[in-house]
């Protein structure tokens, strides 16, 4: 087999995602409205509807009778690339996130004083780029589109009312496609008279399994702490890889084809520590740090079948089996505060303020995940429209630090620039007990 060296973008993303959601690297946050308008600060700890099957799933101990909770969070961001170079020639408008919406929902169930059962269907990591058409970066990828599914069936007991645990195996289910088109022009080929983009498209799938698993703590009577664990997922991906010539290639040099492709990638495994403080019977405060193991994303490797010169043109196996962009991601820690006022018995107010590592580096940084260190800041309301009904809205806006991509491939093509990230984020959902 001949190996390609792709973005991390191929296998770990969403596909109704983006790469500006609110969470370090490409994790999603957005599984509760209701933490959101906190900035998540005490997702392990809180656990305040059913969306606790992710936050944290001893929580399920804490809810009364059947509880459903659904909503779906958007995000519309914007992007400002600097002092754009390279040899290729293009534009850089930076409108490579589309306005994107994430759903979930979650349902619990306590059937006694210690047991209570739960499932959730959600998405965990999120990413989403697709450039503009002649995009100057194009070489080292212009779309890169995939989607996760996590399926959680969860169950939960307590040992008495201070002391709950949870656990809940997931099954996780990934798709996605990745694009790039580098060129050949300029290079010193005889008979080259084309200059058109070649395009490289790799799709892929798999199903794997994982666990959630939590323990929270009633410490004082005004006083709950939690810690969550989130397991990393093994996966393989399989599917092919297409390689389209561009206009006025010949032949001998890149011939359209398609190979058999496979991918192994880990998604990380995380912990998320938080506690929620009762100041009076109005006030909370929620504080929460989350450590992500992102440093396991050395390099990415696609392995693809039969890539030989006879097969795919002189030139095939320098463009798909020698194209190498690794990763050597860090592992990150994201920080959040954020408080609740009861307004009235129908009315809650929440904000919160979060910031969050990110996971890349200046040398190995791409077009597809060009992202820094973010400051979110965070707002919400809840309102109960009946006793056993509650509509939450949350707003968020993200502001990530400058950060620079410089990359070279293996055609001896280059793309520097500067890019400058903002989001805006909005949060609507629904709890309904019963």
């Amino acid at each position: 087999m001949k190996k390609v060296m792709l973005k991390t973008t191929l296998s770990l993303a969403v596909a109704m995602a983006s790469s500006q959601l609110f969470a370090s690297g490409f994790a999603l946050n957005e599984q509760d409205v209701a933490g959101m308008g906190t900035g998540f600060a005490g997702r392990s700890s809180s656990a305040e509807n059913a969306s606790t099957v992710y936050g944290n799933p001893a929580g399920m101990a804490r809810l009364e009778g059947q509880q459903i909770t659904g909503g779906v969070a958007a995000i519309d961001a914007s992007t400002d690339i600097k002092d754009a170079s390279g040899r290729s020639r293009g534009s850089n408008k930076g409108d490579m996130v589309p306005f994107t919406a994430v759903p979930f929902g979650f349902y619990t169930n306590k059937l006694n004083d210690q047991w209570a059962v739960g499932f959730g269907v959600y998405a965990p990591f999120g990413l989403k780029t697709d450039y503009e058409r002649g995009f100057q970066g194009r070489a080292f990828g212009n779309k890169s589109e995939v989607a996760v599914i996590t399926f959680q069936p969860t169950v939960s007991y307590a040992f008495n009312d201070k002391v709950s645990i949870g656990f809940g195996p997931t099954i996780n289910r990934i798709s996605g496609t990745l694009e790039s088109q580098p060129s050949l022009a300029g290079l010193p080929l005889p008979g080259l008279a084309g200059t058109g983009d070649n395009k490289i498209k790799v799709k892929g799938d798999d199903t794997a399994l994982g666990f959630n698993a939590g323990i929270l703590v009633q410490a004082t009577d005004t006083t709950r702490v939690g810690l969550t664990y989130h397991s990393k997922v093994k996966y393989k991906l399989e599917g092919h890889t297409d390689v389209t010539p561009g206009a006025g290639v010949p032949g001998g040099y890149l011939r359209a084809n398609r190979y058999d492709a496979s991918l192994k990638v880990d998604t990380p495994e995380s912990w998320d520590a938080s506690v929620t403080q009762d100041l009076s019977d109005a006030w909370k405060v929620y504080g929460g740090a989350t450590w992500t193991r992102w440093s396991r994303l050395k390099d990415i490797t696609v392995n693809n079948e039969g890539v030989t010169a006879t097969t795919g043109g002189a030139l095939a196996p320098r463009i798909v089996s020698q194209i190498q962009e690794p990763q050597n991601w860090h592992d990150t820690w994201a920080y959040a505060l954020g408080t609740s006022y009861q307004v009235t018995k129908q009315v809650v107010l929440r904000t919160g303020l979060t910031f969050d590592q990110s996971p890349t580096n200046n040398t190995d940084r791409s077009p597809r995940i060009p992202t820094g260190d973010r400051t979110i800041f965070s707002v919400g309301l809840g309102y109960a429209v009946m006793d056993n009904m509650t509509i939450d809205l949350a707003y968020s806006y993200l502001k990530e630090e400058p950060v620079k991509v410089n990359k070279q491939n293996a055609l001896g093509q280059t793309y520097a620039s500067k890019y400058e990230n903002s989001a805006n984020g909005f949060g609507l959902g629904m709890t309904y007990k019963f």
